[in-house]
């Protein structure tokens, strides 16, 4: 039995609160002890002096001391009909030290007194009254020794303490059994599970199964199990869709070559004499633009990480005009969007300008497409600014705003496009290029008036530049 164990633990606890109680009703059981003592002489005495008023007072003088020495006491004085007689009488060896009454100590004055004859290691004589048994007399008065009385209430404490050690001991023993059989024994079964489960998280055979009797033991295996078979079903999601990604990964690379090849025999349709395939080339153009570039995201999400960002100095207001154009162009409703600048002529920031392009071109798309699918006019604004320790970027569109659930997976893979058929790729890789910046990309609102993203990028670099 170990003490860095629980079960030592409790053992070694049991052992001393147990001691520490008994000796708390030490004092008490002594001061019993000694009245029962004090009690004992004076009884032995009673018993000694009717013995001589049995014979009219007249006894041998051996037989006299004899009967002192059985009751182990000097003198005995009996008190009746109001007459104070003394019956039994010897040499006192000294002056008498303290007079104690039984019939008038309280409970606190006879712990006291036991207290003081255990702490006196002299031999005094005191005086001891108290009263008749059977009311043979009023009162009966002897004188006595300490010592033996001090001798006799040590052993007692003695062996109090060595019953109470003892008892401590078989207790611990016990509870030490208890505490391995009802709480031991099956933490170490969750434990076992728990270390068979890390083994093999996918394995739903290591799942435990619920037994404990204990109701906090149960309560954990019910929670253990719960997460087990979370992490389980999370586990099998995620190969499924690793397996799923690779799948998409390798249609998306043929589809991007088939169309590619279509793209240049769309290009030639614009040539075509016939006025209605001149109308159409474009917008045909244009779908398989954006199917090229579905694929090619695709394609970029579905790579392990996104490369470390190449960081330069340029200007923002000229990569926002870039953007822009490109999607004045891209858009289905020539007029449709107007898209305005606020962005500061001489504002020059620190990233990759391949990768900030990106970024912004996917916010613009969304917003864009976001007030097409309205069908009515809208406005599409970028604005930017610098603070002591990062840049910020905010765009914003007069949209019908973003719906609660895409709200709540905004930055989730296939999950937070509004869009019908769109794969919700573009704000996760987005926030994906700012995070490889060290910055933030965040929705700081979406309602009925429009949507606003900010992106911030901060300023300093590992080196301690500033700018």
């Amino acid at each position: 039995m170990r003490l860095n164990t629980i079960s030592g633990r409790f053992a070694a606890l049991t052992m001393m609160f147990v001691v520490l109680a008994e000796l708390f009703i030490l004092l008490p059981s002594l001061a019993s002890y000694r009245l029962d003592y004090l009690e004992s002489r004076l009884e032995r005495a009673q018993i000694a002096s009717l013995a001589l008023l049995a014979t009219d007072d007249s006894l041998a003088a051996d037989l006299e001391t004899e009967l002192l020495q059985n009751a182990d006491v000097f003198n005995v004085v009996l008190r009746r009909n109001d007459i104070r007689q003394l019956v039994l009488s010897s040499p006192i060896p000294g002056p008498i030290a303290a007079t104690y009454d039984l019939r008038e100590d309280s409970v606190l004055q006879t712990v006291d007194d036991s207290l003081m004859t255990m702490l006196d290691r002299q031999n005094r004589v005191i005086r001891v009254i108290g009263s008749p048994v059977n009311q043979a007399g009023q009162l009966i008065e002897i004188t006595m020794q300490t010592g033996p009385m001090r001798e006799a209430m040590i052993d007692f404490g003695l062996t109090l303490l060595g019953v109470s050690a003892a008892f401590s001991i078989m207790t611990a023993v016990l509870l030490f059994l208890a505490a391995q059989r009802l709480i031991l024994v099956p933490m170490r079964r969750v434990i076992s599970h728990m270390s068979a489960y890390a083994s093999a998280p996918e394995d739903s055979r290591h799942i435990i199964i619920p037994g404990a009797r204990l109701e906090e033991l149960r309560e954990a295996e019910d929670a253990l199990r719960s997460m087990q078979q979370t992490v389980t079903s999370s586990l099998k999601q995620k190969e499924r869709m690793a397996l799923l990604g690779q799948a998409i990964a390798k249609i998306s690379h043929d589809l991007r070559n088939i169309l590619t090849t279509a793209q240049i025999f769309a290009d030639r349709l614009e040539d075509s004499a016939d006025p209605k395939v001149k109308r159409a080339a474009p917008k045909l153009v244009n779908s398989i633009t954006r199917a090229v570039n579905l694929c090619e995201t695709t394609l970029a999400f579905g790579k392990a990480e996104e490369p470390a960002p190449t960081l330069s100095r340029f200007n923002l207001g000229h990569l926002a005009a870039e953007v822009i154009e490109a999607e004045a162009l891209a858009g289905e409703a020539a007029g449709q969007v107007e898209f305005l600048s606020d962005i500061p002529p001489a504002l020059i920031i620190r990233a990759d300008r391949d990768q900030l392009y990106r970024v912004l071109s996917n916010l613009m798309r969304n917003a864009r497409q976001a007030i097409e699918a309205t069908g009515k006019p809208g406005i599409v604004e970028i604005g930017a600014g610098e603070g002591e320790s990062n840049w910020w970027i905010r765009l914003g569109d007069s949209g019908p705003g973003l719906p609660e659930k895409a709200r709540e997976h905004l930055f989730k893979p296939f999950s937070g496009s509004t869009r019908r058929g769109g794969t919700g790729l573009g704000l996760t890789i987005a926030a994906d290029l700012i995070r490889g910046h060290g910055g933030k990309l965040e929705l700081l609102r979406s309602d009925a008036e429009g949507s606003q993203f900010k992106i911030q990028i901060p300023r300093g670099l590992a080196g301690g530049e500033s700018r």
